[in-house]
Parts: C-alpha cells; structure tokens; sequence
C-alpha cells in the first residue's frame, strides 16, 4: 500500500489600493517581504482563512474579490490560495509576525521579492486575470509547464 502525500494548505490575499498599489509586509522572522498569508486552520473556510491572515498581519479588513492563483511547491508540499482584495478598514501597522508594511507599486515587487515563486503570486494578483494562474515552484523559481502531464 502506498503512502497517502500530505499537502498543507495556505491562504494569501493581496491587497489592493485605490492607487493600484499591492499592500506587502516584512516578515519578523526572516525579513522578507511578500503578501500577507499563512496556513489554513482546520476548522476555517478558505475565505475566511485568506481575511484572518490579512488583519493578523496587518490590521487591515479586507474583502475579497476573487481568486487569482493556486500555487504548488513541488518540494514542501505546500498550496497557496491567493485572493486578490481591496481594503474596507484599519491602516496597516505592525505585529508579532510582522517587521514592516508597505504599499508597493508594481514596479518594486521584483526588487522587494526577488524570489519569483513568490513574487509571481503578487504579480499575478496586480494583473487581474480573468481565471486563475495554476502555478508550480520549487519554492524560488516557477517550474515550467508541461501540457503532456495533465
């Protein structure tokens, strides 16, 4: 009998000014920047894990708006639920798991996130799509996509 994989699910929302602008946070623990998210609870919805993780690091209330991306890294078994969102209250501040917060405009994510498999969920977010991006990464760079897999 094989052994059943064990996926961990994250929730991220990206945030969105009047601006166009994404809201990031420094991480406490490692000072790096990327989009407020975290792991899921067992007993919360994806949604609602997405909102929670914003005003845990942040302070900032946010609606959803849709979803943009489902992101995999192949190494760590980890997917990621990204929202993009719009701020309804609160102004961003600081917390236990958060250094600093900033509201970045598109042209500085590459140089605060230079990790693409992060960066690209912020990015992807900022663009919109009409679909989400189903992506894959090894945890730094994005992996290609290979039609003959699906």
């Amino acid at each position: 009998m094989s052994e059943i994989p064990l996926h961990r699910i994250g929730v991220s929302a990206v945030t969105i000014d009047e601006q166009g602008r994404a809201l990031l946070i420094q991480r406490r623990d490692n000072g790096r920047w990327e989009a407020p998210g975290g792991f899921l609870e067992l007993n919360e919805t994806i949604e609602a894990g997405a909102r929670r993780e914003v005003l845990e690091e942040t302070g900032v209330v946010v609606e959803l708006e849709q979803l943009t991306g489902i992101y995999k890294n192949m190494a760590l078994g980890v997917i990621n639920f990204v929202f993009r969102a719009r701020p309804l209250s609160g102004a961003p501040q600081t917390g236990p798991e958060t250094a600093d917060t900033r509201w970045t405009a598109r042209e500085e994510i590459d140089r605060l996130i230079p990790r693409e498999a992060v960066a690209i969920r912020t990015l992807d977010a900022l663009d919109n799509p009409p679909h989400p991006r189903i992506r894959h990464h090894d945890g730094t760079n994005l992996l290609p996509s290979k039609p003959e897999e699906l």
